[in-house]
């Protein structure tokens, strides 16, 4: 058995096929693990939400910032974007059934020395905590107020973790920073309007990832959402955005060897 984590699909179903052969996946043998933004912005988004739904135990997804606009838009809680491209998702005959499926999915999966998250983990986040955590977004869609949660999730307030945070606010920050940091400050206020290359870090901030004493250097985090970083493997982390919706790769990492797949976006 082999388990290929595969970096933002964004809709691009054609490059998720070729990768899947590219890599000889088997569904009976081999698992996927899915870093999030799995639609929007590509053209084929309900494929590939079909695709990933049909394989069943074989594919382990977190939900990606892209992914809830999905779920926040289908229950009218949010403006739809311009440029997005999800109505085939939205007027399919299955699209509660999907939109079901996808809700089910959390923030976070652990196993083993590997976590799998959208975008990253606050500095202050142990593992253990950050599982907790996830478990209270995952709980929130799932439940009675799920339509109520999707309705306050929109925006980047507040900045930074408390233990002592409650309602929205404290759901708020835990999924912006599962599915949208990028840069952050030593004692993890995050910049989420920055989206650039690490090195154009705003003032004061650096990649999330870099921050010292970061207390899930236990475990090596699997993750996505930041194009312009890209690919990058470092100890205790793989970035798989390589880019695929904006014409580059779509990067798939072997777990057990760490050997790398790539196919054009």
């Amino acid at each position: 058995m082999s388990t290929y984590a595969i970096g933002d699909i964004q809709g691009c179903y054609a490059a998720l096929a070729h990768l899947l052969e590219r890599i000889a996946f088997d569904p009976a043998r081999d698992r996927l693990w899915l870093v999030g933004d799995l639609v929007n912005r590509g053209p084929e988004s309900l494929r590939v939400l079909r695709l990933l739904r049909a394989l069943g135990d074989a594919a382990t997804i977190v939900l990606g910032n892209h992914d809830l606009y999905l779920l926040m838009v289908a229950a009218g809680h949010s403006r739809r974007d311009s440029d997005d491209t999800l109505a085939q998702v939205l007027e399919a005959p299955d699209c509660d059934d999907l939109l079901h499926w996808l809700a089910r999915w959390p923030l976070l999966h652990v196993e083993g020395s590997h976590v799998l998250v959208h975008a990253g983990l606050l500095p202050g986040w142990t593992v253990a905590q950050a599982q907790a955590l996830s478990g209270e977004v995952g709980a929130a869609l799932a439940g009675a107020q799920r339509h109520e949660f999707l309705r306050e999730l929109a925006g980047n307030r507040p900045e930074a973790w408390n233990d002592g945070l409650q309602g929205w606010e404290r759901l708020r920050v835990i999924v912006n920073a599962c599915t949208r940091m990028r840069f952050c400050t030593p004692d993890g206020r995050m910049a989420l309007r920055a989206k650039g290359p690490p090195e154009q870090a705003p003032a004061g901030t650096l990649p999330w990832f870099q921050v010292p004493d970061r207390l899930s250097r236990s475990h090596t985090i699997v993750c996505g959402h930041w194009s312009a970083l890209g690919f990058h493997r470092v100890p205790g982390l793989i970035a798989l955005d390589s880019g695929a919706v904006w014409g580059g790769k779509l990067t798939a990492v072997r777990l057990e060897d760490g050997q790398v797949f790539q196919v054009p976006g």
